[in-house]
């Protein structure tokens, strides 16, 4: 029975489903976790030993498992700390509420100890953003931040005092405020759209001659309905980073990814449709979609305020992809030309030979494309990946096959480094036993590197492959490629990944040649529980785009002739590449 405020708000997140929270102890939040410890039996304490990665594990708890994320920090450096997570959570729509512990409710405001006013500090990144009164708010304003988080698809954050987490739960009550009035239930807002709007959109699919279909994230569980679309258009379907496991790598009808980590017939595609169709993704990259005026366009989309925000909209429907697209392919005629279908296919088995003969590569230093296709053999068919931000992720997302129940996500919008491992942990703590990947670079892997030693505590089935070229390496080739200037400030000191992880307990592997690459990766993925695989790759290996443009060439060329030290081992890779695809 609740005894205190803190009490309170345990109980009620219990009652809303939450089933784990990610969080480190604080004088701050006391209170709360003398609640969490006498309820152990229905809500699961997950220890990490950063604030920022309880953010990002409560993020990818959200993506992975499609449920409300929690995360709880302590006063003032606590807070702050879950920023970063929290960012990434707001940028990709997911579902986290944040609660935050504060100073005694009496001294804030005197610059007392910790006293960091975190309700105005979150006020950009929340949803709904409120402090805690008293024990008699906590259950209104708890079910008004749950309920702002799941229908805008945001954070939601609550700071509670410490005194008041303390305070007696029958503490008084105001008249106004009626016990029971709060209810935990949010309905759902996915609306199909009217038959004459339906009908507008199948009236441009059916018109278009090449018809291509970009989907993302909100498109996930929806691969029957797109494979049909796709099937009845006769067109390639194009994925989104954060789509990618939406549709199969291995279904006939997709392109691969889009952008500067995604594949050459999906650029392809982009610039000879006439028609595009957008299901679930908000893609920011717009030089990578077709020209304003080149193609006509049907978008679906959860949020109504993101029709048209890309791309000029014919036809914008809002909702739910699946029963969207339930209700409109009956309206859509088969096309009998496939021709448009039949290119991207084609080209598409050349760029899988393409991608498997680079993953074949015995050159040393090894090739970071050798990781990703050795990976590729080893994963489980229901793994959950997640991957860091940087070149890795251009291996990830070109080598790494989604097939069978497989999941995947990685930082959408806000892009940052460090997310990989704690999103790992959020995906082990929503699907205990099974298999999760986390595929991180040297660089974002020793931002929360300490999270391995989570893995260890909880003895999570995490395996995490880095891919070591001890450098900064998408800022390398963005400094060279986008700027036209040599590397400057890139460089990593080296670290021995292998050793920390058997310092953590967890079982440490290293691979440095091809040749024993499938050896150890082997060895890494059959080991029981967590392991931990350091790749160390050749560092002037570029993550060059599907097709480089004339302007991407000439800032090469500028960056090698002012300077570049490694131009000449730069230009040997570049060379032997170019060769390669050739042939």
């Amino acid at each position: 029975m609740a005894t205190t405020a803190a009490d309170v708000l345990v109980d009620r997140l219990i009652a809303w489903g939450v089933d784990t929270v990610f969080s480190l102890p604080g004088d701050g939040i006391n209170g709360i976790f003398e609640s969490l410890r006498r309820r152990q039996d229905k809500v699961r304490y997950v220890q990490v030993r950063h604030e920022e990665a309880a953010a990002f594990a409560a993020c990818g708890y959200a993506k992975f498992a499609g449920r409300l994320g929690v995360c709880l920090a302590t006063s003032g450096p606590g807070g702050i700390h879950l920023l970063n997570g929290l960012y990434d959570a707001k940028m990709d729509k997911q579902a986290v509420l944040a609660v935050t512990g504060h100073t005694f409710h009496d001294l804030i405001g005197t610059n007392y100890q910790q006293d960091v006013d975190l309700v105005k500090l979150f006020q950009d990144v929340a949803v709904y953003n409120e402090r805690v009164a008293g024990p008699a708010h906590v259950v209104n304003a708890l079910d008004a931040a749950v309920k702002a988080a799941l229908a805008y698809r945001g954070v939601a954050h609550l700071c509670i005092p410490k005194d008041v987490q303390e305070m007696p739960a029958d503490a008084s009550r105001s008249a106004a405020n009626v016990p029971g009035h709060s209810g935990d239930l949010v309905a759902d807002t996915g609306l199909t759209p009217g038959a004459k709007t339906l009908q507008a959109a199948a009236d441009v699919i059916n018109a278009g001659k090449r018809v291509a279909i970009l989907i993302g994230r909100g498109a996930i569980g929806c691969a029957a309905e797109v494979e049909q679309l796709a099937d009845a258009v006769a067109g390639p379907v194009v994925k989104a980073l954060l789509g990618k496991a939406a549709l199969p790598d291995d279904s006939p009808y997709t392109s691969g990814g889009l952008g500067l980590l995604g594949t050459a017939p999906s650029q392809d595609a982009m610039k000879e449709c006439d028609t595009l169709v957008l299901l679930g993704t908000s893609f920011p990259y717009l030089e990578f979609l077709p020209k304003p005026g080149q193609a006509k366009c049907v978008q679906l989309d959860i949020d109504p305020t993101r029709i048209g925000l890309r791309h000029p909209v014919d036809v914008g429907l809002s909702g739910y992809v699946r029963p969207i697209l339930t209700a409109l392919l009956p309206l859509i005629e088969k096309k009998a030309d496939r021709s448009f279908l039949e290119t991207a296919q084609d080209r598409m088995a050349k760029w899988n030979e393409l991608m498997d003969e680079r993953g074949r590569r015995t050159d040393f230093p090894m090739k970071p494309q050798v990781v990703g296709y050795t990976v590729n053999q080893f994963l489980p068919a229901d793994a959950i990946i997640s991957v860091d931000c940087g070149t890795v992720t251009t291996w990830a997302a070109r080598h790494l096959k989604v097939r069978g129940t497989m999941m995947f996500s990685a930082s959408g919008l806000l892009a940052t480094m460090g997310n990989a491992l704690p999103y790992a942990v959020g995906a082990a703590a929503a699907f205990p036993g099974r298999p999760v990947v986390a595929v991180c670079g040297d660089g974002g892997f020793t931002m929360t590197m300490t999270e391995l030693a989570t893995v260890a505590k909880y003895n999570l089935p995490v395996k995490v492959v880095i891919v070591k070229n001890n450098t900064l390496g998408q800022i390398k080739w963005e400094q060279i490629v986008f700027e036209g200037n040599p590397e400057y400030g890139c460089d990593l000191h080296p670290i021995d990944f292998a050793k920390f992880a058997e310092a953590v307990g967890v079982p440490g592997y290293t691979v440095e040649k091809a040749e024993d690459a499938e050896r150890i990766i082997g060895e890494a993925f059959r080991q029981p529980g967590p392991a931990l695989l350091q790749c160390v790759v050749d560092a002037n290996e570029p993550p060059m785009p599907g097709h480089a443009t004339t302007a991407q060439a000439l800032q090469f060329a500028k960056s090698l002739a002012r300077g570049e030290r490694d131009r000449w081992d730069i230009l040997k890779t570049v060379f032997k590449n170019a060769v390669r695809e050739v042939i």
